[in-house]
């Protein structure tokens, strides 16, 4: 069976999450190919995903993941009884139509699919919240929608609430609805989700879409003043917040100031006629004794089994490095194939000499092997110039495998 859906660089494969997840479960291979006009032409619709099957082909992902559920019974993914079937017939419904709508149009314009709207991002707000509502009064004595046990109720529901829960649901938006934090954090964990949509940490703060107004920053309680003759509770009170500690590359820039302006080179790599006279810039700017450049491999490449699954995964890690993005420029490449290896590479530029600030901003650059290529006391070589120019520039191969996703952080 081959899933056609949407490519790894676009959003909308939560809808394939559903088949993909059932399928773990069912012991089943699934091959995921790009959703092209071939593609679209075997849906009436048009529309991602489609399976084809020897039998023909099946169109709608809630119809592809109860085929794929279906295929095995004894997994009971459809439930034990005819109540059981009932319920999850119910609760894919209400998926459907109270989560995903909302969750997209809320996730899509900052993922890049769709252009920002504020009044339909403050409805699908609004929408949602309506919707995980009720998923959070239900599940207040329940573990799983229906029974003591996965079904393709969990699975829809849980695939849903999979970029909501990443990138723009944070602890404020989501305060009201801890039993769906609680479900949606053990769904997400169970191995066969985990082989489809990989790790799924919470978001911290809303990622905001481009052109969204900024949130406003929460204003502290104002503090009655006390009077004069309740001075003595002063020696009870605690001692004043410690003073905001500078981030160690500001001081940098205090202290040691480089010739090399990180906003000039991603302006020059942005607009540059050719990669060549982008790359012919940076080399005549760069700043060995104030700047370096690193590669980085991923320590668990043999654990990448879905290409979009790895794509994911490396706009998430941009995302949660958005602290050093004033002093930082990297590429990330997923590389290889599906049926060979999966690999994420990269190549980064950082201010200084060291990776340990970017490991403190983002957790997840832990798990990564980073080698140093240039910069204080080590001159970049012709053979790095070319590895520099070959991760940062090449778009359709690199390492002799082909480039299935590149992000650029900058």
């Amino acid at each position: 069976m081959i899933l056609l859906t949407l490519p790894p660089f676009l959003t909308g494969n939560f809808r394939s999450f559903k088949a993909l997840i059932a399928a773990e479960y069912n012991g089943m291979d699934i091959a995921v190919e790009d959703f092209d006009a071939a593609a679209a032409a075997l849906s009436p619709l048009g529309k991602a995903p489609v399976l084809k099957t020897a039998a023909g082909v099946i169109f709608e992902s809630n119809a592809i993941a109860r085929y794929v559920a279906r295929a095995r019974a004894d997994t009971e993914l459809l439930g034990v009884s005819f109540v059981d079937q009932a319920l999850v017939d119910s609760w894919v419904d209400f998926s459907s139509n109270e989560l995903e709508l909302p969750a997209s149009m809320w996730t899509y314009p900052v993922l890049g699919y769709m252009p920002f709207n504020l009044a339909a991002y403050e409805k699908a707000q609004k929408d949602l919240a309506t919707g995980l509502k009720t998923l959070n009064d239900y599940l207040l004595t329940r573990t799983y929608l229906v029974g003591e046990k996965i079904t393709l109720a969990d699975i829809c529901v849980t695939s849903a609430l999979v970029y909501v829960m990443k990138f723009v649901a944070d602890k404020d938006y989501l305060k009201p609805f801890g039993n769906v934090v609680r479900y949606f954090q053990t769904c997400a964990n169970q191995p066969e989700f985990k082989a489809v949509i990989g790790e799924t940490p919470m978001c911290k703060e809303e990622m905001m879409a481009p052109g969204a107004p900024a949130k406003a920053k929460k204003e502290a309680p104002k503090q009655e003043k006390k009077k004069k003759k309740e001075k003595k509770v002063d020696a009870d009170a605690p001692p004043p917040a410690p003073k905001k500690v500078e981030h160690p590359y500001r001081i940098m820039d205090k202290e040691k100031p480089s010739k090399f302006s990180m906003d000039a080179w991603k302006k020059a790599y942005s607009n540059a006629a050719t990669y060549e006279k982008g790359m012919e810039y940076f080399w005549e700017n760069f700043d060995m004794e104030g700047w370096s450049i690193w590669h980085m491999n991923y320590n668990y490449n043999e654990d990448n089994k879905r290409i979009f699954m790895a794509a994911n995964a490396v706009g998430g890690f941009q995302q949660r490095s958005d602290e050093v993005r004033k002093w930082a420029f990297g590429v990330m490449d997923v590389l290889g194939t599906e049926e060979s290896l999966i690999e994420v590479k990269g190549i980064w530029l950082f201010r200084g000499d060291t990776v340990e600030h970017m490991k403190t901003a983002n957790d997840d650059a832990n798990w990564y092997t980073w080698t140093k290529l240039a910069g204080p006391g080590l001159a970049p070589t012709d053979e790095v110039k070319k590895q520099v120019f070959d991760y940062w520039c090449q778009e359709n191969e690199l390492e002799g495998k082909p480039i299935q996703d590149s992000k650029v952080f900058k």
